[in-house]
């Protein structure tokens, strides 16, 4: 069966609540942590600074860097949001994961260009999303997990 899959955009439609406070929790800091798989399947972590711009979730490289060259080989990725100093992690612990394609449109780097000034020349990656998930704790006693999925409502854990 197929992995359903969704941009930001539609994640945005489905769940506008949640994607609110992810964006919120990416936008808290430059650097988040990119997750890739190498050619061997082994995982590799990374920093990576992130954009939503246009209804996208939005992943910029520099050239041939290994995260780029692994998204190449195998577009699977899981992005966690920097949770920052402390304990506190404000909104949660947010992670997205899903797929990403390399963009070579000239007009759509253009574009991407204008609003962001990366260092040229860079990879872009535009990304499809699998999972959203956030966790938090609820009055110091609940630890409480929500998961969106493309074509799924919100289902969110509880426990103590």
């Amino acid at each position: 069966m197929p992995e359903n899959l969704s941009n930001w955009g539609a994640f945005v439609a489905a769940e506008p609540e949640l994607a609110q406070t992810v964006e919120a929790r990416f936008g808290a800091f430059t650097h988040h942590v990119l997750a890739t798989l190498r050619r061997d399947g082994s995982p590799r972590t990374t920093g990576l600074e992130v954009r939503f711009v246009n209804g996208e979730l939005w992943l910029g490289m520099m050239p041939d860097s290994r995260k780029a060259l692994n998204l190449r080989g195998d577009p699977r990725f899981a992005l966690q949001a920097n949770p920052g100093p402390g304990t506190e992690m404000g909104g949660g612990d947010v992670r997205v994961s899903g797929r990403a394609i390399e963009v070579d449109d000239p007009a759509v780097k253009a574009a991407y260009g204008e609003e962001v000034e990366p260092p040229e020349p860079f990879h872009l990656f535009r990304t499809e999303l699998t999972e959203v998930v956030r966790t938090y704790v609820e009055d110091d006693k609940y630890l409480v997990v929500q998961v969106w999925k493309p074509g799924e409502p919100v289902r969110t854990l509880k426990r103590t």
